[in-house]
């Protein structure tokens, strides 16, 4: 059973909160004053154990996303002073082997023991549970990356308190995030599968990612709104039980048939380019300066 009801929106504290009409099964409410969609009851933290420990450790990598996660790594180079890198929530760290083979001297934290140790096989140095400030020297870090975490918290602007204490001035945050403004969420509703309590319990939009930064203390430098998940749309519609990421996914296809043919790549940076203007791709990747 959940512990207690939220009373005020986790981003402006605002205390208009309306249950979210057809989504009432996933316990979503809207705040009124500034949009923010969030689950209002809090999970106890014995149901969120129960959730996290049943997580994967041997996840498919594909060489696209090795890829994709040294493009991200290029962006972080202007930033680069101190070398210090933390991925907050990093799985069994595969973005972090990434960094590290790039020069960068890795952090990270997770849930649990057998993440942590084998992060730290992989020579990152690792700390058990939530991102606590004080096990970190206060402005250490150039960048902070979290990668599909962001929706797994209900104390959003404690946890960016603690990004703005570890991070530099002028330090990056790098962070993605399911888009609630997606166009599969209109297209599917309820049945939308992104929608998983207790594991799930925030939910952004390009304006409300930018406005929770804001109010953490950092300045937007981009936030992107791209892609539209196939297989996603398949599960959500109980069509496929395919596997979100694995080597056969239709998603996964796709994105090596656009690797292989030029011309579907431009296709793919055009429509990525317009899903981003109307805020409607599946997910939100935004770059945040701290002031």
């Amino acid at each position: 059973m959940p512990k207690g009801e939220h009373k005020n929106c986790l981003v402006c504290r605002g205390s208009e909160l309306k249950p979210l009409a057809g989504f009432e099964k996933h316990h979503l409410v809207k705040c009124g004053s500034c949009g923010f969609v969030f689950c209002k009851p809090i999970p106890t933290q014995e149901k969120l154990s129960a959730v996290y420990e049943g997580y994967g450790r041997n996840d498919y990598l594909s060489d696209l996303t090795i890829q994709a996660y040294e493009r991200v790594l290029d962006s972080f180079e202007p930033f680069r002073k101190t070398n210090k890198l933390i991925d907050v929530g990093c799985g069994i760290g595969y973005f972090l082997d990434v960094a590290k083979r790039r020069g960068w001297e890795v952090y990270g934290t997770e849930f649990t023991e057998d993440a942590v140790k084998i992060c730290e096989s992989k020579g990152a140095s690792m700390k058990l549970g939530p991102l606590n400030a004080d096990d970190y020297e206060a402005g250490s870090f150039d960048i902070i990356t979290s990668f599909e975490v962001v929706e797994h918290i209900n104390n959003p602007l404690e946890e960016l308190s603690s990004f703005n204490k570890i991070l530099r001035r002028g330090g990056l945050v790098y962070c993605t995030t399911p888009n609630f403004n997606a166009v599969e969420r209109y297209q599917l509703g309820a049945a939308w599968n992104v929608l998983t309590y207790p594991e799930h319990l925030s939910y952004y939009t390009p304006k409300t990612l930018k406005r929770v930064f804001k109010e953490a203390g950092f300045s937007t430098k981009k936030v992107l709104a791209t892609g539209v998940s196939l297989t996603r749309i398949k599960k959500s519609k109980g069509t496929s039980n395919q596997a979100i990421v694995s080597a056969t996914s239709d998603d996964e296809k796709l994105r090596n048939q656009i690797a292989a043919n030029p011309f579907l790549g431009v296709i793919k940076a055009v429509i990525n380019w317009n899903l981003t203007l109307f805020g409607i791709g599946n997910s939100l990747k935004g770059w945040f300066v701290k002031l």
